[in-house]
């Protein structure tokens, strides 16, 4: 009962902070502020301790299990990765859907330039994030109709970025052991460090921590067909981000010509339909793998090719960053 009146008090506090706000700006976004709001306090009203979800008889027990190793994986973040020490992650929440808000990203039809949304509190980012399916397709909609590449996936995992304690959702509970390990490092990396208004530097950050975190997860699980596991999957994404990035280089360089609309829009098409055919010549080699196939049954864009770079540009520059401090997570951070 404690811990649910504190959390209430902290959010009736945080939201009449930014509603004062934004009436005070005149906020022309008022929606689009009230839905975060709202839906911000949906998941962060239905925290349960997981300490509590362990011992309720209705959960299934393949559930528990699972919140056993995030509990075991969050004590590994703060000890060994030097990342915040607090309730996020140690509660747990049942939304009753498959994702939590669905992106919106946007970039013109000939750039590779994504379009930046300005917010309170977190500056400017390069998605617009409802947790709404519909009312996200209605705006991305409004997008097209002004002659932008749209891409609108649902997302599984959910961040305040250190305004409150983030819980565990059902929506990444039945990832496997690495992939959960993976987004929990992510996530806390982003309260560690946060640099207002620059989407590339927190992704690329964050992969960072997220790499190496799971790397040492492993270690200390002394796990060697979960590392084999971990090592191919990471091979494969290497390998299926080098073709993104191949077919993104491509496409800048057609926009950057003196071809005409009507050409470059044919040329346009023809470089996205070679990125689908390496995609499946890439596969052979992956046995049965088809991680990648959903990124590829929609219509692909410069929105959906655009959003799979942000999070990888700087990546290897903190890799070094990070190595030049023997890999002391302190020292780094």
């Amino acid at each position: 009962m404690l811990y649910r009146n504190r959390r209430s008090i902290k959010w009736i506090t945080y939201t009449f902070i930014l509603l004062t706000v934004i009436f005070t700006l005149g906020c022309s976004n008022l929606g689009y502020y009230a839905q975060s709001v709202s839906g911000g306090y949906e998941v962060l009203s239905k925290r349960e301790p997981i300490s509590d979800v362990l011992q309720d008889p209705s959960v299934p027990d393949s559930t528990k299990d699972k919140l056993r190793v995030v509990l075991e994986i969050r004590d590994f973040a703060s000890q060994e990765l030097q990342l915040p020490d607090n309730d996020s992650y140690r509660t747990y929440v049942d939304l009753q859907r498959p994702y939590v808000v669905w992106n919106v990203f946007a970039a013109p039809e000939f750039s590779m330039q994504m379009k930046e949304w300005c917010f309170l509190f977190v500056g400017c980012v390069r998605y617009r994030g409802y947790f709404d399916e519909q009312d996200a397709q209605e705006y991305a909609n409004e997008l097209k109709q002004e002659g932008l590449d749209v891409y609108v996936p649902g997302i599984t995992a959910y961040s305040t970025i250190g305004w409150f304690d983030d819980p565990v959702l059902n929506t990444i509970i039945n990832r496997d052991e690495i992939r959960l390990a993976g987004l929990i490092f992510h996530e806390l990396s982003h309260q560690e460090v946060f640099v207002k208004g620059d989407t590339a530097f927190n992704e690329g950050f964050s992969v960072t921590v997220e790499l190496e975190g799971v790397k040492r997860w492993l270690e200390h699980q002394n796990s060697p067909e979960l590392m084999q596991k971990y090592q191919q999957r990471k091979e494969r994404h290497k390998q299926f981000v080098a073709l993104v990035n191949q077919t993104r280089d491509r496409l800048e360089t057609l926009y950057g010509s003196s071809e005409e609309p009507g050409t470059m829009r044919d040329k346009k098409s023809a470089i996205i339909e070679d990125l689908k055919q390496q995609y499946q010549q890439l596969k052979v080699g992956w046995e049965d793998y088809a991680g990648y196939d959903r990124w590829f049954s929609k219509p692909i864009n410069n929105a959906q090719i655009a959003a799979v770079t942000t999070y990888r540009d700087y990546v290897p520059a903190f890799q070094a960053l990070l190595a030049k401090n023997n890999h002391d997570m302190r020292a780094f951070y």
